[in-house]
């Protein structure tokens, strides 16, 4: 089959790697001059990138890992000391661990808990323990159900002290989709949690060595083209034109001179935001369909600060517990890419972004600093303080939807009720949320279920597409 996929963001690049992988031929078209989609990053004029995100890899990625290791990359993930990381807001300048002990799940990680004592008391450790029993002996089954509840209901609903929320989850619940404990679905947190909890080296923390495009999405897409596939830049979806009958008749492309692409199958791998607005107007009643306007990108602003001093040597992800950062990373450190023995480039995730994102970049990168000189003051302080030699600002105005409580029901399969129509991207159903996992497995569920269609209208078998 030839399946014509919208974006090369990692949804759709991992579609058309598991469709070559069964023999069918893949035609990736983006919008964009760069691949990545969420991921994607550029050069400044001095050579050094700027990402749209802080890309943290995890050990409880299974479908990441097993993607990289088909790609013969895997040695480009940098992994981290097994701990997690935050600044302490009492003590500025200083840091609280939880540190993984090299023993089996969950035991490392009830360790990593009780042995902190900085942020929680032992009453709050034990409430909070308690509070995770039926998430962990219930399964997924549980954590779904939980939709229904906001992270915060969910910790009165268990009488966990909303000190818990401050010293912890509000750091926690920005670093996974940027939004406050509030308004994020409990289900997100016990899905994290319950992979953190249940999987040995489910928390540990990697950061690919060198910019997305280059270490990770282009490998994909010379595998794709290894295998008789093609990747097209500079092409939007224009139109999703349909025939007579309902099913997709083409895709119509951006520019006067592209002519109408004709496929078996056809994919969007767009984000929700844009897909909305490129439904035809006969499907927008289906129930999947109409369910997407409940799904919504949130705001995300990634700030790239370059300084002419070395601000932290520590080669980690950091939680800021800052009012207006999420997480941040020194990448001179971190990535092997950026690195630079005298000099800090800290990449911060500004969060929540939604009272900020049409602000000027300079008004954004002057109200990083203040935070920065809460978080170092050795560093902004005294006769030779840390000067900034440059900064950059990604904004990205409709990112990954946003996990409010009730999303998980409107969340659409891979196949649509359109036979030749299909959907990648980690808003679309599967147990990672929104992620790069997220967006990995989603691609490879839209190829297997396009390689069942095309199975069930030949009558033949279905290959695999592991």
């Amino acid at each position: 089959m030839r399946v014509a996929i919208a974006g090369a963001g990692l949804a759709g690049l991992s579609c058309a790697k598991y469709l070559a992988d069964a023999g069918h031929t893949p035609v990736v078209y983006e919008a964009r001059d760069v691949l990545g989609g969420k991921v994607a990053a550029w050069k400044d004029e001095e050579g050094d990138w700027y990402e749209t995100g802080l890309h943290i890899f995890f050990g409880a990625y299974p479908n990441m890992l097993q993607l990289l290791g088909e790609l013969g990359i895997e040695d480009r993930l940098q992994w981290k000391d097994h701990a997690m990381i935050f600044n302490r807001r009492e003590v500025p300048g200083t840091y609280s661990r939880f540190d993984f002990p090299d023993l089996p799940a969950p035991v490392n990680g009830i360790a990593a808990i009780l042995g902190n004592n900085d942020l929680l008391s032992w009453p709050e450790k034990i409430a909070f323990g308690v509070g995770l029993v039926p998430a962990m002996l219930r399964g997924q089954s549980y954590v779904e159900a939980c939709d229904q509840y906001s992270w915060t209901q969910w910790l009165r609903l268990h009488n966990i002290p909303e000190r818990v929320n401050d010293e912890v989850f509000i750091a926690m619940s920005k670093a996974l989709n940027f939004i406050h404990p509030d308004e994020i679905s409990a289900t997100v947190v016990l899905t994290a949690l319950n992979r953190f909890l249940q999987e040995k080296h489910g928390s540990r923390m990697a950061f690919l060595d060198g910019a997305p495009p280059e270490r990770l999405c282009q490998p994909l897409v010379d595998h794709i083209c290894a295998h008789g596939g093609t990747v097209e830049l500079n092409t939007p979806l224009r139109t999703i034109d349909l025939a007579p009958d309902g099913h997709v008749a083409s895709f119509g492309m951006g520019g006067k001179d592209h002519p109408p692409v004709v496929a078996d199958a056809y994919v969007s791998a767009l984000p929700v935001d844009a897909l909305k607005l490129l439904l035809p107007a006969p499907w927008r009643q289906l129930s999947p369909f109409a369910k997407l306007a409940g799904l919504q990108g949130v705001p995300v602003i990634n700030v790239h600060l370059w300084f002419d001093d070395k601000l932290t040597d520590i080669d980690h992800l950091l939680f800021s517990r800052s009012p207006l950062l999420s997480v941040y990373a020194d990448m001179s450190v971190t990535c092997k890419g950026y690195e630079d023995p005298e000099r800090s480039m800290l990449e911060l995730v500004f969060a929540p972004a939604k009272d900020w994102i049409s602000r000027r970049d300079h008004d954004i990168v002057q109200a990083t600093m203040e935070e920065l000189r809460t978080l170092f003051p050795n560093h902004f302080s005294g006769d030779n303080p840390a000067q900034l030699r440059k900064y950059r600002v990604v904004k990205t105005p409709l990112s990954v939807y946003k996990t409010t409580p009730g999303c998980q029901k409107l969340r659409p399969d891979q196949a649509t009720p359109i036979p030749n129509f299909f959907l990648a991207g980690d808003y679309t159903r599967q147990r990672y949320m929104a992620s790069m996992e997220g967006a990995v497995l989603s691609g490879k569920l839209c190829a297997q279920a396009i390689v069942r269609h095309g199975a069930a209208s030949s009558g033949a078998s279905p290959a695999k597409t592991h």
